[in-house]
């Protein structure tokens, strides 16, 4: 037996972990491919002014009024220039901000009607897609429950991670 083979991870490890990295690439494409889906949307219907990454913030957001820390720990948002996208908003008008009574510091956001309009239009994108897959036996209920079970069992594996290993 070479050293090289001794030293190497067992085969079902080599497997979980090309499985583990394929299924990360995926994530990472399915959601930049999410973006183009609805930047090919808002195309379609005239809407130009606007990015994917902002109208799924204003999406996701919907009819809540939330602080710019909140739309990171509600998971309104991922990415780190969530300051920009809303400064972008509101000067486009997509959102109203006013000064929080109790802290003055702290900014509270919440769509306008203009907004509302851009979160209608991913309303009815997604529900379009829901209805196709389930039409075309791309997933049904049992296979979307596995999906988003499997998903928030790695991101909370994930943020176990980073809570309490750094």
């Amino acid at each position: 037996m070479s050293l090289h083979k001794s030293m190497a991870p067992p085969a079902a490890e080599q497997g979980f972990m090309a499985g583990y990295l394929d299924a990360l690439s995926l994530v990472e494409r399915l959601h930049r491919l999410l973006l183009d889906v609805i930047k090919d949307e808002f195309e379609r219907v005239g809407v130009l002014d606007i990015n994917a990454v902002q109208a799924l913030l204003l999406f996701n957001i919907g009819d809540n009024e939330v602080t710019a820390g909140e739309l990171k720990s509600r998971g309104y948002y991922q990415g780190s220039n969530v300051s920009y996208n809303l400064k972008k908003l509101v000067e486009m008008e997509y959102m109203h901000h006013q000064k929080c009574e109790i802290d003055r510091r702290s900014v509270r956001v919440r769509l306008t009607p203009k907004g509302r309009k851009i979160r209608d239009v991913v309303t009815e994108l997604f529900g379009r897609h829901a209805e196709g897959m389930q039409a075309h036996a791309v997933l049904g209920t049992d296979g979307i429950d596995q999906i988003a079970g499997s998903l928030r069992r790695v991101e909370r594996y994930w943020t176990d991670q980073i809570r309490y290993i750094y």
